[in-house]
């Protein structure tokens, strides 16, 4: 089974007439904005909040930019096929643009955070050492995955000379990776979480403090969402039909 389409104007719509993706999309937008609100309010009563000065305070920018972007934003370029309605190349555009803008705030997000390494003496002691954990790994490998989806994906699907033979063959590939990295990022983002109470807390945590309650809701929420999405994905009944308008870009 699948969601049947129909023809549509050159407009994008959020269109579906499987009452039950409806409700799973809000759901998921639900969640989605849900998580984004608990880490700011997180970092604005018990990290200190956000600035581009304080040393301190820099590195708080991470959690809240991976968190919009690499999760959030991510699990909406995903779906972005299942939940709008316009012609292939739109969507397929969208789509392009989506990540394109993922990949440039991680970017950003990434060189603010190493940067903020050469503060860390200024208030920790000593200075904890770059890329060692598994968080960082994950995070590196998720960074990588999205890049070459997004190079691959360019060059598969937008240059206009590949034939279409090769996109149906690679399709199920760029599905399965895109939705691996994805699954990357919810283990990277669940991690991170861990990583931050236990070397923020040390021994408080052991105390079921505050603030150890709510970076577990945190993770917990982030891993709810991560679930939600891959079966949203993977369910067969909310899989689109083939539209007659859709045609290989050529």
């Amino acid at each position: 089974m699948c969601i049947p389409q129909e023809k549509y104007s050159n407009k994008t719509q959020l269109k579906n007439t499987s009452p039950n993706y409806t409700l799973f999309y809000r759901i998921f937008q639900f969640i989605g904005l849900l998580l984004i609100c608990s880490v700011y309010y997180w970092i604005i009563n018990y990290r200190g909040g956000f600035s581009l000065t304080k040393a301190k305070l820099i590195p708080n920018w991470h959690p809240i930019f991976m968190t919009i972007v690499l999760i959030y934003l991510f699990a909406n370029a995903i779906l972005h096929y299942r939940s709008f309605r316009d012609t292939k190349r739109n969507l397929k555009n969208q789509h392009a643009i989506f990540f394109g803008c993922i990949i440039i705030i991680l970017t950003v997000a990434g060189i603010a955070t190493l940067g903020s390494k050469r503060f860390r003496p200024l208030f920790t002691n000593p200075a904890i050492p770059n890329l060692y954990t598994l968080h960082s790994w994950l995070g590196i490998i998720t960074m990588a995955m999205l890049l070459l989806q997004f190079a691959s994906g360019l060059w598969i699907y937008l240059y206009p000379t590949v034939a279409d033979q090769y996109r149906e063959i690679m399709m199920p590939y760029h599905v399965f990776f895109g939705v691996s990295s994805f699954v990357l990022a919810i283990a990277s983002g669940g991690l991170g979480f861990c990583e931050k109470m236990i070397f923020s807390l040390y021994r408080e945590y052991e105390q079921f403090p505050a603030e150890g309650i709510i970076g577990n809701c945190i993770g917990l929420l982030c891993i709810l969402y991560g679930i939600l999405v891959v079966y949203m994905v993977t369910k067969p009944e909310f899989k689109r039909c083939p539209a007659p308008e859709y045609q290989p870009l050529i």
